[in-house]
């Protein structure tokens, strides 16, 4: 038989027995001195969000995601318009280079006028070349001498173009008096042209920010001896150098 005392497995147990004539319910109601929490709609069981740093984490990451997606989806297009455009760099050539009124004195004042010609030459089929701003200068070793600015100019595809420099110098002081006169008792100077181009591609809407060309021309041998004021270049155009 069955214990009639003893609760039936599965359904709930009775409530406790009244003290003094109450009973009392099995969870005690909050006292007045007890935060209690509810949500907008009044809800006691709304509690705050126990792990807010978890969730700042969370949006960091993807804020971090989001930006290097971009920055991938923004290198994928820069490489594939390098791949259809091949943007190459222009190709200078130094063909003339003359020197007339050439002296210095004996307190290494220089002066002297000097004609430079080069081919400028836009190797790409596909972008066209703004130069917006040149600028030449003559060099004895690492000594500059004269300085001057070209007109700028603009290079079609597959264009090659012609650009002529003088470059002046009026009485200038100059430090290697003893080297040049040496090189004149040889009956040849060299002087090295150097040129900074600011330029822009452009390839139907494409343009590219201005990018600054270095141009090097070196050792471009002028017959000049110690009893003449003037010569030109010996030994045939020389390739220039060309980096950005």
């Amino acid at each position: 038989m069955t214990d009639p005392g003893r609760p039936v497995t599965g359904y709930p147990a009775p409530p406790p027995p009244a003290t003094n004539g109450y009973a009392y319910p099995y969870a005690a109601h909050p006292q007045p001195n007890q935060p209690a929490y509810f949500n907008v709609a009044g809800n006691p069981n709304h509690y705050p969000n126990p792990y807010p740093n978890q969730q700042r984490a969370t949006f960091l990451r993807r804020i971090f995601a989001i930006f290097i997606g971009c920055i991938i989806i923004f290198g994928t297009i820069v490489f594939i318009m390098w791949l259809v455009l091949r943007p190459q760099v222009p190709q200078f050539r130094v063909q003339t280079l003359t020197l007339a009124n050439f002296n210095l004195t004996s307190n290494s004042m220089i002066s002297g006028n000097w004609n430079a010609g080069f081919t400028v030459r836009n190797p790409n089929s596909k972008i066209t070349l703004y130069y917006d701003h040149v600028e030449a200068a003559v060099f004895y070793k690492s000594e500059s001498i004269a300085v001057t600015t070209l007109p700028p100019f603009v290079q079609g595809k597959k264009n090659e173009t012609t650009v002529t420099a003088t470059l002046v110098s009026l009485s200038e002081y100059f430090n290697d008096r003893n080297g040049i006169n040496s090189d004149r008792a040889r009956g040849t100077v060299d002087f090295n042209l150097r040129m900074v181009a600011r330029v822009k591609f452009k390839a139907g809407a494409w343009w590219t920010r201005r990018r600054i060309l270095r141009i090097y021309c070196p050792n471009l041998s002028v017959g000049v001896s110690a009893n003449s004021s003037a010569g030109s270049l010996t030994g045939g155009s020389k390739n220039c150098r060309v980096g950005l």
